[in-house]
Formats: structure tokens, sequence, C-alpha cells
């Protein structure tokens, strides 16, 4: 394929994934006042400033709701642009690699939904105090949630991440696991930064990070040619 060729593909892949986020966000608004109800679970109220701002709100769940389902969708257009980069014998695999992405991102969402978002929100509501009272506007809190969910959900395709850099040379698992030390101080510096200052709610943060770089390990390692040391 020639360069114009692969541009014209990647135009036909993204436009058919926007079709299935525009379709599946025209569902994800029927169902959207329940998903905003799990949304703002873990605080206890919230305002709008606009008289806008709530229905906008409703329409930016519906979106992000429809990026959640067309998720396998969004992964198998990724899929079939990179196929022409794949070897005959490795195109069978595209199926299983977006019911794993599709996992993985599912996964990064659950974990944020249920870990992140209260750890952050318990945090960040304890500056509160007799003079300094929180009053969170609802399109500003939904912003911030919906960026930590689908941010958790594109870190959880490490693993992903990680075997396309190892088909195109860029790593190597032996370079992957010589460098483990420092991967897991990495981790722990950004589980620092993403949680409150206790050992309990870094460890917490830090133990997914880690196991998603040690199936990104092993990922790599499945991704290595076949024969020869892991340098190749």
């Amino acid at each position: 394929m020639t360069f114009l060729d692969h541009l014209e593909e990647l135009r036909k892949r993204i436009f058919y994934a926007l079709i299935a986020v525009g379709v599946a966000a025209v569902a994800g608004f029927f169902v959207s006042q329940r998903v905003l109800d799990l949304l703002t679970r873990p605080v206890p109220k919230l305002v709008y400033l606009a008289p806008a701002e709530a229905f906008v709100v409703q329409l930016k769940v519906a979106l992000v709701t429809g990026l959640f389902i067309a998720s396998p969708v969004i992964f198998y257009q990724f899929w079939r642009f990179v196929r022409p980069a794949l070897y005959k014998h490795e195109v069978k695999y595209i199926a299983a690699a977006v019911v794993v992405s599709s996992v993985l991102f599912v996964a990064g969402v659950a974990f944020s939904y249920l870990v992140v978002v209260p750890v952050a929100m318990k945090f960040l509501l304890s500056f509160q105090s007799p003079k300094l009272q929180a009053m969170l506007s609802i399109g500003e809190y939904v912003g911030t949630v919906g960026a930590f969910l689908l941010a958790c959900g594109v870190i959880f395709q490490l693993p992903v991440i990680m075997f396309f850099l190892t088909k195109l040379s860029v790593v190597t698992p032996r370079l992957l696991m010589k460098n483990q030390r420092i991967a897991v101080v990495l981790v722990f510096v950004v589980a620092a930064v993403l949680s409150p200052p206790d050992v309990f709610s870094q460890t917490l943060m830090a133990v997914p990070l880690l196991l998603l770089f040690e199936l990104g390990v092993l990922a790599s390692l499945l991704a290595r040619p076949r024969t020869g040391p892991l340098d190749h």
C-alpha cells in the first residue's frame, strides 16, 4: 500500500468507528441518567451553574457511554488498520486481540470507577474547612470523572502497546526485564502522584499498574520471533 492508500484506509476506519460511537451514544442517552447516578455516587451533592449545564452533561454522559459500548468496534477497526503490517499467520489473532483490548479497557474503566475515583474524591474533598466548603459543578465533576475513566481504560492497554513495540523492534523482552526495577520505581511515583499520601492508597494504585507491566513483559515475549535470543 502507498502512503495515500494508508491515509485512505485510516480515514475509512475512523469513519466506521465514529459511526459506531454515534449509534451507541444514541442508545446511551436513554440510560444516561442511570449512568450519571452511578458516576455521582462518590459525592453527596452537586449543582449546575448554567440553565443548560445539566442537559449538556446528559449529552456528555451519553457520549462516554457510547465510547464504552462501542469500544470493541473501535478496537476492531484499529486492528483492521494494522492488519497489513501483520504476517499471514498472525492475521488469525485479530479476533483475540480485539477481545483482549476490550477486556483490558473494561477492566481499566472498572478499576477507575471502583478505586481511583472514590480515593481521588475523598482526598480532594478533604481540603474543606469551616470557611471553605466545596460546591461541585456537575459539568466539572463529570468531566473530571470521565477523564479518569478513559485515561485508565487507555493505560490498561499497556500490554497491547508493549506487544506492538516489540513487533516494531522498538523494545525487546530482555530490555524490559532488565529495567523492571526502574519500572517499579516509576509505578510507585505515578501512584504517589495520583493517590492520597498514605501507604494503603498508593499500594492499591500501584499493584494493578505493576501487574499491567508484567503482562506487558509477557506480551513482549509472545511478540518476539519464535527463534533467536530474547534480544531479537
